[in-house]
């Protein structure tokens, strides 16, 4: 049997499939010397290296930030960044929908931490006046299950206001929006608005890792206090030409490409009447009322060859079950025809 086709994974621009990202990376780890097969230590001791520094710099000049810092994965640069510089006494503001990993660093940092509803400025703006100490507002460009957008000029806006730290996850916006896919923030020209972001080279740009970009300060002071960072064995050097490959990839993309499709899925969507949630995103979801109707749809959809995956609740709302569909540039006009034709049809 064939594979199923591909409405599922996080690789919207097709890189970790990418004969070119893998060439390309091999020739970036072929232009080294003295290559080993694993770092043999943390960045501290042993697994440094100059290449590693250079690609963080390349990265960082590529969004416009001072310096970044990589950490092993999108998690632990959350974890990192959160757990190490808000304090006993600080104020962390989350959006209510804020991934796992965020909250699991502001849980390790002892400082205090509000939720605000989801992308409501005027429940964001009670919460800043609750606050003491040193603040941090915590959101995503893109969230990973809506696939809605943080109004990250009003957010931004409002926290120069009370005089806080804003801090941007921008997993699901690298590659897919702004200038050759360098996010929202970039897009918004938000980058001396905000204290750090966030991106993670697992999804679009088709690696594994993250880096925390912001001010020499935050990168140094990460580097000396972050223990995701401090106590961990270094990625290999192969991961990081992999990542600057990615890069040097991305600065030659065409986003409208990714955005076309996207469109075309939502338009046959709502030709079709589906309950779509309302995202410009690559992150797509069709709502049941029930985890028994999503994980049905989704199994019958994974029998014709679609792999499409139910989201359930307790992970979403009661009630607001769904069908996570991911576009992609290598989803064809017809196989995004077909799924919408194949969801119509299960729904009746």
């Amino acid at each position: 049997m064939p594979p199923p086709i591909d409405f599922c994974s996080n690789d919207y621009l097709g890189f970790a499939r990418s004969e070119s990202l893998a060439s390309l990376s091999t020739q970036n780890l072929k232009s080294l010397t003295n290559i080993k097969n694993g770092s043999g230590g943390s960045r501290l001791l042993s697994g440094n290296t100059a290449y590693t520094e250079q690609t963080e710099q390349f990265i960082a000049h590529f969004h416009s930030f001072d310096a970044g810092l990589i950490f092993n994965s999108g998690y632990d640069a959350n974890l990192g960044l959160l757990s190490a510089v808000p304090q006993r006494g600080d104020t962390i503001i989350t959006d209510e929908l804020i991934h796992a990993s965020i909250i699991d660093g502001c849980r390790l940092s002892h400082a205090t931490r509000y939720k605000f509803a989801h992308n409501n400025l005027n429940d964001l703006a009670a919460k800043l006046k609750l606050s003491n100490g040193n603040i941090f507002v915590v959101v995503e460009s893109v969230y990973s299950m809506d696939g809605d957008f943080a109004p990250l000029t009003e957010i931004s806006a409002l926290c120069e206001q009370y005089a806080a730290n804003l801090i941007v996850d921008e997993a699901h916006a690298i590659g897919i929006f702004g200038t050759q896919g360098k996010g929202l923030v970039h897009q918004g020209n938000l980058q001396t608005k905000v204290f750090a972001t966030v991106v993670t080279f697992g999804k679009a740009l088709g690696g594994h890792g993250a880096i925390v970009l912001g001010s020499k300060d935050l990168r140094h002071y990460l580097i000396n206090f972050s223990r995701p960072f401090i106590y961990t064995t270094a990625t290999p050097i192969h991961n990081i030409t992999a990542i600057k490959a990615a890069y040097q990839l991305l600065a030659e993309v065409d986003i409208n490409i990714i955005q076309e499709k996207i469109a075309l899925f939502r338009k046959l969507a709502r030709d079709q009447n589906l309950n779509i949630l309302e995202s410009s995103s690559a992150i797509q979801g069709i709502i049941y009322p029930s985890n028994v109707r999503a994980k049905n749809a989704a199994q019958i959809l994974q029998n014709k060859g679609f792999d499409v995956r139910a989201i359930l609740s307790p992970t979403v709302p009661s009630g607001k079950e769904r069908l996570r569909i991911c576009i992609h540039t290598y989803n064809t006009t017809e196989e995004i025809v077909s799924l919408v034709k194949e969801i119509k049809e299960i729904n009746g």
